[in-house]
């Protein structure tokens, strides 16, 4: 990790299998995790050994496009921190949106995993070793598809709606 490297397969399952083995075996929910069949694989073979298996996987799924524009619009402030979005958050400009720390204009800057060429980069690494899992768990009949187009209130409705009480 200190390298910048991944955490290795096998010592994200172990962390799991420690939190499930502590008595979070009966309601738990992993995100972003796993990201490829391998890893799949392995957390399917612990869970059948902690007797604990999947009961659903969610899926919110978002065109491409409209994926790259949420991701890539992003920019902060150098000042203050605050988050903006060239769609949802849009800066008025310092006369109508002054900084808070200084009162003046904030001074904005786009961090670069959020430029459109890292969001594009992302998002092929992700079609080649993510992606897969979507018929892997679609074929083992877990995966509950959301549409992630809706408005925030209809998206958590779905997911309420898919996620067994």
């Amino acid at each position: 990790m200190d390298a910048g490297d991944l955490v290795p397969d096998a010592v994200v399952v172990g962390m799991i299998r420690e939190r499930l083995e502590d008595g979070a075996a009966d309601r738990f929910l992993l995100d972003g995790f796993p990201r490829s069949v391998g890893q799949a694989e392995a957390l399917d073979a612990m869970l059948a050994e902690l007797d604990a298996p999947l009961d659903g996987v969610l899926l919110l799924a978002v065109p491409r496009e409209e994926l790259v524009r949420r991701l890539a619009g992003r920019w902060l402030c150098r000042k203050c921190g605050r988050s903006f979005h060239e769609a949802f958050a849009p800066y008025r400009g310092g006369g109508e949106d002054p900084c808070p720390a200084d009162g003046a204009a904030c001074e904005l800057y786009q961090r670069d995993d959020d430029t459109p060429a890292t969001v594009e980069n992302r998002l092929n690494v992700y079609d080649q070793q993510t992606a897969p899992l979507i018929d892997y768990y679609r074929e083992r009949r877990l995966l509950r598809e959301v549409d992630g187009r809706r408005s925030p209130d209809e998206v958590y409705g779905q997911i309420k709606a898919a996620v067994p009480a």
